[in-house]
């Protein structure tokens, strides 16, 4: 079943912990994670700001993001995102504008405002954060001047940014970020894969009050969602529970490494259906390719993105390969070009 449009889809990568797996196979699962998407046309790689938490790499994710630019090749290669008010705009600049210009045509700059951790944590990496959410929007503002100044009379600059071409895209998991977007004429992107409570009421904002500007003509959205494809149903909720429980650890504040599948058990089936885990889960897609289709047509169709952005918390490698690949099947099948 064809789409109307051409459905772009990409990766979250979050750089997962597993029990009893180091970091570095961590991130050498990540790349390749990165080249598999790229053979499988997945449009983007982009890799999430978290902190403090042992079941995410992702934390320094500039250097990451170089990382795997570095052993792909077509890719693009971004942030999903950086949490702005962690950071001085004039360092993400300088951090991306050489990005930019190492991976020229490749490199996408994802912003949000949330601080991807606790609150104390959010205070150790910057005491005047609260400040910086507020200027959310200005500090955007601010990106865009580094990267389009070439004035030698302005007094602060990043030259290394300075007429580098690096998209920017709005970030956000409630509606607030959607007014930011649509002001400024940006790419819209809303966090539907743990936060989709706002998902509808966010995109019409965006549509609404969508402000040409010369980087979009048009609005264009983007949309999480979590994938855990498999042979068989009765296989990928086995493989489910591993994030089941990861995202029980997250509600209940009980944080872990991602810990290996076991049977869907009745306690575990009992514990899916709480109604809170419910609500963020709304938009995991679990099950055979029959199953995920479907779902995906069903997502699609009600809210009518430009493209998914797919995470997918899966203990074992080839697991979660193998539901990457089904996920790409889905795509190219719905896109008419199986």
């Amino acid at each position: 079943m064809p789409q109307n449009k051409h459905i772009d889809y990409s990766v979250l990568e979050l750089a997962v912990v597993g029990q009893d797996i180091p970091h570095n196979k961590v991130f050498e699962n990540s790349v390749e994670l990165a080249r598999t998407a790229e053979d499988l046309g997945y449009k983007r790689f982009w890799l999430a700001e978290h902190h403090n938490m042992v079941s995410i790499a992702s934390s320094a994710t500039t250097v990451l993001i170089s990382h795997i630019a570095s052993k792909t090749n077509k890719i693009r290669v971004g942030s999903g995102g950086i949490m702005l008010p962690n950071h001085s705009p004039l360092i993400v600049a300088e951090q991306f504008g050489t990005l930019g210009s190492l991976y020229p045509g490749r490199i996408d700059m994802g912003l949000g405002r949330a601080p991807g951790t606790d609150q104390v944590t959010a205070h150790a990496i910057r005491s005047d954060r609260m400040n910086s959410v507020f200027k959310f929007p200005h500090e955007i503002e601010e990106i865009q001047g580094y990267f389009n100044n070439q004035l030698p009379s302005k007094k602060v600059r990043a030259t290394v940014a300075e007429g580098v071409s690096v998209p920017i895209f709005v970030l956000g998991s409630s509606t607030d970020s959607a007014h930011v977007a649509a002001e400024k004429g940006l790419p819209y992107v809303f966090a539907s894969h743990f936060a989709p409570a706002q998902l509808f009421q966010a995109m019409e904002i965006y549509y609404r009050e969508f402000q040409p500007s010369k980087y979009l003509d048009e609005p264009y959205s983007i949309a999480g969602i979590n994938v855990i494809a498999a042979d068989t149903t009765e296989e990928a909720e086995r493989i489910s529970t591993s994030s089941l429980k990861m995202m029980l650890g997250v509600m209940t504040g009980n944080l872990d490494y991602l810990q290996r599948p076991e049977e869907m058990t009745p306690e575990l089936r009992q514990i899916r259906e709480n109604p809170a885990l419910q609500r963020m889960l709304k938009y995991a897609f679990v099950g055979d390719r029959e199953k995920v289709k479907n779902q995906t047509i069903d997502f699609l169709r009600e809210t009518g993105v430009d493209e998914i952005i797919v995470a997918s918390h899966i203990y074992h490698q080839e697991d979660r390969i193998k539901s990457f690949r089904i996920f790409a099947d889905i795509m190219k099948e719905l896109n008419g070009s199986t």
